[in-house]
């Protein structure tokens, strides 16, 4: 017959153990801040259908690359663009052949819903008088905020508004500017101008894309990861129809020559 000790004992290893293991299945993602609404419904949705968690970080690509580079444990990468993860993969900290491109994204013009701003004018509307300061995301680091310049560049308007640029960390950053006061206008992904909290705060106008080169998003999963099995299982959710469906719903679309899964 079992003793009382023996019982307790056994409770207490299978509630260690039940502990060790949702640890063990929540993977760590570091994902670009224009994922910042849509991801977090993905994380749900995942932890919903494959009883694991995600612990999401966003901020800007650029950054997370330093970081990765340093040793920042992360088990996948989502970046704003495609190079950051192949120079990871070349660096030998990505796991080879993992490399997906999840994602288009766009970017906009967005100002408060209070503002007189004519928004269809299109980026001309940033020459207007009344345009102090403009936030963009750091060119730097941000593939947003690089795009963001070369649309600036391309309607030969660059050299006549870059002294207003209110410089955001991330994309996420920018839109804040925004929409708390501290720009007037702001060149945000269009990703954040669809989400609810932006919607009803302000509007849009999209830049066009031939602006601006494509803003190709891709992700990787980690060399250092201690969770692959469930990072794996993490990008392979991300790429199904019901994921990429989604994510159309907040402006992104496939790149050409992806399946959902």
């Amino acid at each position: 017959m079992i003793g009382k000790r023996t019982l307790l004992a056994m409770a207490f290893f299978a509630v260690l153990v039940s502990t060790e293991t949702g640890r063990a299945q929540e993977i760590t993602v570091a994902a670009a801040s224009d994922l910042q609404f849509a991801f977090q419904e993905v994380a749900t949705r995942f932890q919903h259908d494959r009883g694991m968690s995600v612990k999401l970080i966003f901020g800007s690509s650029g950054n997370f690359f330093t970081q990765i580079q340093n040793g920042a444990p992360f088990d996948l990468f989502f970046s704003a663009d495609s190079e950051y993860p192949k120079r990871l993969e070349t660096a030998g900290l990505a796991e080879p052949g993992t490399i997906y491109e999840y994602a288009v994204g766009k970017i906009v013009l967005w100002a408060p819903k209070e503002s007189k701003l004519d928004l269809s004018r299109g980026l001309a509307v940033l020459l207007d008088e009344s345009v102090k300061k403009i936030a963009i995301a750091n060119p730097e680091h941000a593939p947003y905020g690089r795009a963001a310049v070369a649309a600036l560049q391309h309607e030969k308007i660059y050299e006549n508004v870059h002294s207003k640029f209110v410089l955001g960390e991330n994309i996420s950053q920018t839109a804040s500017f925004v929409a708390s006061g501290s720009a007037e206008i702001g060149i945000v992904a269009l990703s954040l101008a669809l989400a609810p909290s932006m919607r009803e705060r302000g509007r849009y106008v999209e830049i066009p894309s031939d602006d601006y080169p494509p803003i190709r998003q891709a992700a990787v999963l980690l060399k250092s990861s201690k969770q692959k099995a469930s990072a794996q299982q993490f990008l392979d959710y991300v790429k199904s129809r019901a994921i990429v469906e989604l994510l159309k719903t907040y402006g992104f679309s496939l790149p050409q020559g992806n399946a959902p899964q």
